[in-house]
């Protein structure tokens, strides 16, 4: 766990970044709603926090939290506009983790702390509109030599706008059926071949850019292969599962203002005669909002423990699978009970109360990212019945 700040000092550090998603971040977001680009002064405050620093292992400058720590700084920034959310969210854990966990030493020497002040930025290049995001992609990786030349197109890849490399799952094994016809790559966005295009602007989570990612004969050096050949599914997979808490806890930060933010409203919204948080039908909503958010946060925090004590990795993609799709569930019911305390005036943008209107289209996105539903709920029953429901969890 952290070493470098006290249980007080991590405190106080949690409540800096809540000040931070609630005031700057507000504050830059209202250009970025109508521009739909951050501003050079959101990645500065972000250095200036320590946000794409903070997770990192101590020996490449970070601070070396824990699992738990991580989520919990990712629930207090999620109490912020959604597309800064998203940025910071792969920032803390996506970006660096994939070539920390399979990188040789050539690349992680050079690369690695260049994460901790956003010299160096990534995408997760899986997805494809012409296959799914596990084993039937299309995108080819073929050796030549000392080189690999890829081939191919990848679809709604998130933060295609500010990265200077690409982790790319692309087939290296077109023969096989198993789980080794695909291997993983970290791709210079520079490289020759390469080529971005920008896709439409989302519903929500604005300013968060997305792309298409096209290679055509795409020469790279075999160094940039990440793990082994035939390794890129194993890869995905393992680190889509820890994201998938992340998710999770970004869903619980966001459901937490939103649940402090109907309770303000309803404490203040007077019908004949009395505070709208009197009525038996509010304090029914209000109910169900705290039930979900806690059990959430349980969850979220379960996830932790168990990710520090199974460092194997033993059932975490199950359990991480569990807290997005309850996340979702959650996000979903506390969205749309807030609208209905804030009636009217909750569709509304400039709410005195805070960005209620942004807040219900940005947990969208949340349906969508690192697997839908149905993804999680595959994932969550193979165990189950891999296992014959013996399943050994950590409590």
């Amino acid at each position: 766990p952290m070493s470098k700040l006290s249980p007080q000092q991590f405190k106080d550090y949690l409540m800096q970044i809540r000040r931070l998603a609630e005031g700057p971040l507000e504050e830059i977001q209202k250009e970025v709603e109508v521009t739909n680009k951050f501003p050079q002064e959101f990645y500065d405050l972000a250095i200036e926090n320590d946000l794409y620093r903070c997770a990192l292992p101590e020996e490449y400058g970070g601070y070396g939290l824990s699992e738990l720590e991580i989520l919990q700084v990712q629930e207090e920034f999620s109490r912020g506009p959604g597309g800064m959310r998203m940025h910071l969210h792969y920032a803390m854990d996506l970006n660096w983790r994939i070539l920390d966990d399979y990188g040789n030493e050539e690349l992680k020497a050079e690369y690695m702390p260049k994460f901790q002040d956003k010299t160096v930025f990534t995408c997760f290049a899986l997805t494809e509109a012409t296959g799914g995001t596990g084993a039937d992609l299309h995108t080819t990786a073929v050796r030549d030599g000392d080189s690999y030349i890829l081939n191919g197109e990848k679809t709604l890849i998130s933060h295609t706008d500010c990265c200077e490399f690409a982790y790319v799952i692309a087939v290296t094994n077109p023969d096989s059926d198993k789980a080794d016809r695909l291997s993983a790559f970290f791709v210079p966005m520079d490289a020759p071949g390469f080529e971005v295009i920008n896709m439409p602007h989302m519903m929500g989570c604005r300013g968060a850019g997305h792309g298409d990612l096209k290679f055509t004969n795409c020469r790279i050096d075999k160094k940039y292969l990440l793990g082994q050949e035939g390794q890129g599914l194993e890869i995905a997979l393992h680190s889509l599962s820890v994201s998938r808490a992340h998710i999770a806890a970004s869903n619980l930060g966001m459901a937490q203002r939103m649940l402090e933010m109907s309770l303000k409203y309803a404490a203040d919204r007077v019908t004949f005669g009395k505070p709208i948080a009197t009525r038996q039908a509010i304090k029914m909503k209000i109910a169900n909002m705290q039930m979900n958010i806690h059990a959430l946060r349980c969850m979220v925090y379960d996830f932790a423990k168990d990710y520090e004590v199974k460092a194997d990795g033993t059932y975490i993609e199950e359990k991480a699978a569990m807290c997005k799709l309850f996340s979702i569930d959650t996000v979903r019911l506390v969205s749309d009970e807030m609208l209905e305390i804030f009636g009217g005036v909750g569709y509304f943008e400039d709410n005195p109360y805070g960005p209620v209107e942004r807040m219900y289209r940005d947990c969208r996105a949340m349906w969508l990212e690192e697997g839908a539903p149905t993804v999680q709920r595959i994932t969550i029953a193979k165990s189950a019945v891999k296992f014959g429901g013996q399943v050994e969890y950590v409590i």
